[in-house]
């Protein structure tokens, strides 16, 4: 993914770091890399299948790329909306990660229904994660998903892979039900393996909240189990780290000393 002028620096084997700056440079490096990897996606096969996340980041990045000038540069009919995860709620609920993407301007924009692919995730999860998995499968026919946009938790969550729950350990499956105790309820989740297949996986982190639990991530021995995050990104496909300053405040003091 070659996004002009920016400085991607390798962080090891499996991830790439980019820090472009404050939260509305780092905003705008994730727009032009979102629109970056569609264009190259329809270029290449003629479609792009993108799974989205929740959080406060992606939603803004909604908004803008469903607003000028953004709007006017990508395909929107050639757009396949999957969904990293979502919650047990009904799709018209506050907390629904799909309402939100729809609400920040996505569902204006021409993208035929049928290739909005929600999570059904509100009443029969274990079937429906299956018939979200088959739903994927005949969708891509082979291929990988051309971008995975994900968020970090403040606990190294990602998607709805949550520290010490059955998804991490999921084996040849591309979607799964979650049972999260820490909060008591059921999520339904890609798993590390349709993730880490992605062409791209861009990881937003932004804020100094954040910012302790970065460094843990990146600098602590892997722990899958506790960090979940830390599985994100291969040999083959490494994960890019889209971080704001505050976000990389101690990770770049560390640097210095």
């Amino acid at each position: 993914m070659n996004i002009e002028n920016l400085k991607i620096t390798p962080f090891d084997d499996r991830r790439e770091l980019l820090i472009p700056g404050d939260q509305n440079a780092t905003l705008d490096v994730c727009i032009r890399h979102f629109i970056s990897a569609c264009r190259e996606a329809v270029e290449d096969h003629g479609q792009f299948y993108v799974a989205l996340a929740g959080g406060s980041t992606p939603k803004a990045l909604y908004e803008h790329i469903s607003a000028s000038p953004y709007k006017e540069q990508i395909p929107w009919d050639k757009i396949w909306l999957f969904w990293g995860d979502e919650r047990s709620v009904p799709p018209e609920d506050e907390e629904s990660n799909y309402k939100m993407a729809l609400e920040a301007g996505l569902g204006n924009m021409p993208i035929p229904k049928s290739q909005i692919l929600r999570m059904k995730a509100e009443e029969s999860i274990e079937e429906n994660a299956l018939e979200y998995e088959k739903q994927l499968q005949k969708i891509l026919n082979g291929r990988p998903l051309d971008l995975v946009i994900l968020g970090m938790g403040e606990d190294g969550h990602t998607a709805s892979l949550f520290p010490q729950t059955e998804a991490l350990n999921a084996q040849d499956r591309l979607a799964v039900a979650n049972f999260v105790p820490q909060k008591n309820t059921w999520r339904m989740t890609l798993t590390y393996e349709a993730i880490n297949g992605a062409k791209n996986i861009a990881i937003y982190v932004l804020g100094a909240g954040k910012k302790h639990t970065l460094v843990e991530v990146l600098k602590s021995e892997d722990q899958f189990d506790r960090y979940p995050i830390q599985k994100i990104g291969t040999k083959e496909r490494p994960a890019l780290w889209i971080i704001d300053e505050a976000a990389a405040a101690e990770l770049l003091s560390q640097k210095q000393h």
